[in-house]
């Protein structure tokens, strides 16, 4: 599989650059910006290059104007379209123009030109081949402070068309939370409340957290992880760390806080004499209703021990939704599997085998399997010195011992447990 990757345009760049401003000029006819103000752009304010390798095969340049940005340039090579380079340059443009005090991003787009009208002849320059388009920037600049302390992060908007398969979650998560949380007032028309608090629950390396952060990318809201061992080493001590990062989060508008191995910090109370941990526990059922009162944000809580969390925890009126997240269905797996073959070779692999040859296997299980598969060629190819022009050597056979050689996460036992969890704890 061939990456790429996005940074800043360096005037070395500038072969590449022109490269594919010839091949823009082919396409468009009609450019917005003459070549000079757009190189004058890419000296004097925001410009990003996409590269594979030492290729530049994107170029995307904005120019800000008060709290406004307006992109300039903006381009990939045609070889290289529909492989999510478009949308990575704008967002790494928008992550730049942000930290400016920028509120919003245009882009003036050729079209056909379309026959001249009247107006000419009045002196006036037909501009119908532009087409506007505008969008909102969903972070305030005094916001990405508060967030980058807190080590949050927006994210790419494509993480959620990038779970594969997994239907039946996606459809829940869709309708159930992003719907009401990104319409609040159709919402509210209909006597909706938009949900504040949710439960992700399931066996070990399920995509719990992938889903959270799906969840974030589909709202465009930032997303803060609070990892509770980070706030443990304080020595404020961890409860008097929860409330001050809670306390933090309230600055921002919206946002999507996630909580990985929940049970860590709402375990069970109770014995003699109490466990320090009952003092951490309690905190957070107290920060829980108060995260609750503002609107404009989630809490996601993920455990992979639904059975270990304190009974309070769970109540009515603390979580909206108490949601299984269990193994990837065929459709999910084969998704996965596409997604850590090498593109040059996956028209030779039969997925199906290695679909059937997966079940019960978690997204962490497969990663591990091809990446052992990729391993193995990998060794061989250079122990037999293989050209590098030739395609990579891996085949069907290569992916199924490395399955067999997997040992799967989630054992019959884990599984039938979080059936039953399923039936007494689900709340959907």
């Amino acid at each position: 599989m061939t990456h790429w990757r996005i940074r800043d345009l360096q005037q070395t760049d500038l072969d590449g650059f022109f490269r594919l401003w010839e091949k823009y000029v082919e396409e468009v006819t009609v450019p917005v910006y003459a070549l000079n103000e757009v190189l004058a752009s890419t000296r004097a304010d925001t410009a990003v290059v996409a590269t594979v390798g030492n290729e530049i095969v994107g170029v995307t340049v904005a120019r800000a104007a008060h709290d406004q940005a307006w992109i300039v340039f903006y381009t990939v090579d045609e070889k290289w379209r529909r492989r999510g380079i478009s949308r990575a340059m704008l967002s790494a443009i928008e992550q730049r123009l942000a930290s400016q005090g920028i509120h919003s991003m245009s882009i003036l787009v050729p079209d056909g030109i379309e026959p001249i009208t009247s107006l000419t002849r009045a002196g006036f320059a037909d501009q119908r081949h532009l087409r506007y388009f505008e969008r909102i920037i969903p972070i305030r600049q005094e916001e990405i402070l508060t967030l980058k302390e807190l080590g949050g992060r927006m994210l790419p908007r494509d993480r959620w068309d990038a779970i594969g398969g997994m239907s039946r979650e996606k459809d829940m998560l869709e309708r159930r939370l992003v719907l009401p949380l990104a319409n609040p007032s159709e919402a509210d028309r209909y006597g909706v409340v938009p949900p504040r608090s949710i439960v992700l629950f399931g066996p070990p390396g399920t995509g719990k957290t992938t889903f959270a952060k799906a969840i974030a990318s589909r709202l465009e809201w930032p997303f803060v992880e609070v990892f509770p061992s980070r706030l443990a080493s304080s020595p404020k001590g961890l409860a008097a760390e929860l409330r001050e990062t809670f306390d933090r989060i309230e600055e921002l508008d919206n946002v999507v806080v996630f909580i990985d191995e929940v049970e860590e910090i709402a375990v069970r109370r109770g014995g003699e004499p109490p466990s320090p941990m009952q003092a951490v526990t309690n905190e957070l059922l107290k920060t829980i209703p108060a995260f609750r009162e503002k609107p404009g944000r989630l809490l996601v809580c993920a455990t992979n021990f639904i059975r270990a969390l304190d009974p309070a925890f769970l109540r009515h009126g603390r979580f909206d939704y108490v949601i299984p997240i269990g193994l990837p269905d065929d459709e999910a797996r084969q998704a996965i599997w596409q997604g850590f073959i090498p593109e040059q070779i996956l028209p030779q692999i039969d997925l199906d085998q290695l679909v059937q040859a997966t079940e019960g296997f978690s997204p962490a299980d497969i990663e591990f399997a091809a990446r052992g598969a990729s391993q193995a060629a990998f060794e061989r190819a250079v122990t037999n010195s293989v050209s590098k022009s030739e395609s990579p050597n891996l085949s069907t056979d290569d992916y199924l011992s490395a399955i067999s050689q997997t040992r799967t996460t989630v054992s019959a036992e884990v599984a039938k447990e979080f059936e039953e969890d399923i039936e007494v704890l689900a709340r959907l």
